[in-house]
């Protein structure tokens, strides 16, 4: 399992560096022995999932392709339409995140039809206890030591004034969005930006969460209230579609 663990670990490492990194590199990010490096990434060369370049770096590999298109299938596809509803209710961007290790990571978007508006690319990864779809997919979780657990290995980093800093606060933050049913990120990530979400029914979809965000200056209380019953209405219809 450790080995699995730390393939995959490199993997992510690479995507997020661009997709290539010497050796070295990947060894230094992974923090591993590099000859523990070197022979996972002999075996991932060997089946496909990485490539050695020339220069003797390495870079994802052509296996992946495939598996990235189905996955698309499965989750991009179904959510794209639900996503351009939310859009099209709200005129904000919606987006669909998945508890990925100790972040939250988006897997689809609609953007909003305003020019000024927010954009999270596809595949980036945020912290859990200072986003909207983070703290909905910490507050699923019932046992809040579990939750608490998760965040941990990152700490709590403050990324502005309005961030949750302390373990108490969170605790207190995750009971109030388990008795209201959604989660707000009030300026927590980004100064200007607010953000409204929900996760799935655990039960057919855990680990996904669902939100809507755009600038404070649109994202007023009576926008958000709209977006709470629009979001539970998203969330029931994307649970359906993944269960199935």
């Amino acid at each position: 399992m450790q080995s699995v663990h730390r393939a995959l670990d490199l993997l992510e490492i690479l995507a997020a560096a661009g997709g290539r990194l010497p050796m070295a590199e990947l060894a230094a990010r992974a923090q591993l022995p590099t000859p523990t490096v070197h022979r996972l990434l002999r075996t991932m060369v060997e089946r496909g999932y990485l490539r050695q370049l020339p220069d003797r770096s390495y870079a994802l590999g052509f296996r992946l392709v495939p598996l990235g298109a189905r996955a698309n299938a499965m989750v991009g596809a179904n959510a794209s339409g639900v996503l351009h509803d939310l859009v099209a209710e709200l005129g904000e961007t919606a987006n669909l995140a998945v508890l990925s290790g100790d972040q939250a990571e988006y897997v689809a978007q609609a953007p909003s039809r305003y020019a000024m508006r927010m954009f999270t690319e596809v595949g980036r990864r945020v912290d859990l206890h200072s986003t909207g779809v983070g703290k909905a997919l910490l507050a699923q979780l019932d046992d809040d030591d579990e939750a608490l657990g998760i965040i941990r290995s990152r700490g709590l980093p403050r990324y502005t004034a309005h961030t949750v800093g302390t373990e108490t606060a969170l605790r207190a933050e995750l009971r109030r969005i388990r008795e209201r049913g959604f989660a707000l990120d009030e300026q927590e990530q980004e100064i200007g930006v607010r953000c409204v979400a929900i996760a799935l029914d655990p039960a057919s979809a855990p680990g996904v969460a669902v939100s809507v965000s755009g600038p404070t200056a649109r994202m007023t209380d009576e926008l958000v209230e709209r977006a709470v019953g629009l979001l539970r209405a998203a969330a029931s219809r994307l649970a359906g579609d993944l269960r199935d």
